[in-house]
C-alpha cells in the first residue's frame, strides 16, 4: 500500500504533480498508465468499476510506480459506506464528488478517519495489511491518507474558501464539465463566466494554501489549465488515450492509402 504522506507534502509545497484518470477498470491498463506518474485516480462514479476491480487496479498502480505512485479512487458519492469500502482496498486516498459546502467537506473527511475523529469502521483489510497494522493505522488518525473534494457546481464555487479551509481537506479538484454545466456554459471553457469562476475558486482556496487541480482531456486543455493557474493536473483518461491512439492510426492509414 502506498503511503500518501509524500504525495500530500508535494501538493502542499506546490510541486508540479501529474496524474492519470482510470475508467476502463483493467489492471493492465492501469499499469501502463501509472508508470512515472505521481498519482492515478480509479473512477467508481461514472465507470462500472466494482470493489474487486479497484483493489486489483490499485495493486497495478503500485507495481508500475514501484510504490511511489499514489493510487486514489473517486467515490460514487459522499457516502461513508462507499468511501470506507474504497479505503479498505488500500488506496492512498479518495476523491469525493459534488461537495458543495464546508459541512459536506467535513463529512467527507470524517468518512476517512477512524473514531474518535471520524466514522470509518475499524476492521482488518488490505489497507492495514489484513489487520497486522490496524492499531498503527487507527492511531495515525488518517494522516497517511489524502482527501480531495471536488468543486463541480456554482454553489460549491461560491463556498470554495470555506470548503478549502476544512481541516483534513488536502486539495480541491474542479470538475470542468459539471461546473461549466452548472454555470450554463457547458464546455465553453474560454467563456468569461467559466474563467472568472475558476479564478475565484483558485483565489479562495489559496487563502488557506489549499491546492486546486483539474482534469484535462487533450493537449490543448493541458495548456489551457496551465494558463488558468491550476496547481496540479490529471492530464488525461485511459479511455481517451486509447481512443486518440486508434483515431491517429486510422488517420495515418487513410493518408497512406491516398
Amino acid at each position: 500500500m502506498t503511503d500518501a504522506s509524500e504525495f500530500k507534502r508535494r501538493l502542499r509545497d506546490g510541486d508540479a504533480v501529474v496524474g492519470h484518470w482510470l475508467s476502463i477498470g483493467h489492471a493492465a491498463v492501469a499499469e501502463v498508465c501509472a508508470r512515472d506518474a505521481d498519482f492515478a485516480v480509479v473512477d467508481t462514479e461514472h465507470a462500472p468499476t466494482d470493489i474487486d476491480t479497484v483493489a486489483d487496479t490499485v495493486r497495478a498502480v503500485e507495481a508500475a510506480g514501484d510504490g511511489t505512485t499514489a493510487a486514489l479512487a473517486r467515490a460514487a458519492w459522499n457516502d461513508p459506506v462507499r468511501i470506507k469500502r474504497l479505503l479498505d482496498t488500500g488506496v492512498a486516498g479518495v476523491l469525493v464528488p459534488m461537495v458543495e459546502t464546508a459541512a459536506e467537506a467535513r463529512e467527507a473527511v470524517e468518512a476517512t478517519r477512524y473514531p474518535p475523529e471520524g466514522v470509518r469502521g475499524i476492521a482488518g483489510s488490505r489497507a492495514n495489511d489484513y489487520g497486522r497494522d490496524l492499531a498503527e493505522q487507527v492511531a495515525s488518525g488518517g494522516d497517511h491518507l489524502v482527501t480531495v473534494v471536488q468543486v463541480e457546481t456554482e454553489r460549491a464555487a461560491e463556498n470554495a474558501a470555506d470548503i478549502a479551509a476544512v481541516e483534513g481537506v488536502d486539495a480541491l479538484l474542479v470538475g470542468p464539465a459539471d461546473l461549466s454545466g452548472s454555470l450554463g456554459v457547458f464546455g465553453e471553457y474560454d467563456s468569461e463566466t467559466f474563467r472568472e469562476t475558476v479564478e475565484d475558486v483558485l483565489d479562495r482556496a489559496h487563502e488557506s494554501e489549499t491546492p486546486v487541480g483539474t482534469l484535462a482531456t487533450s493537449e490543448d486543455e493541458i495548456r489551457r489549465w496551465s494558463d488558468y493557474g491550476y496547481d496540479y493536473q490529471i492530464v488525461g483518461t485511459d479511455a481517451g488515450y486509447l481512443a486518440s491512439g486508434a483515431e491517429r492510426a486510422h488517420d495515418a492509414y487513410d493518408d497512406a492509402m491516398r
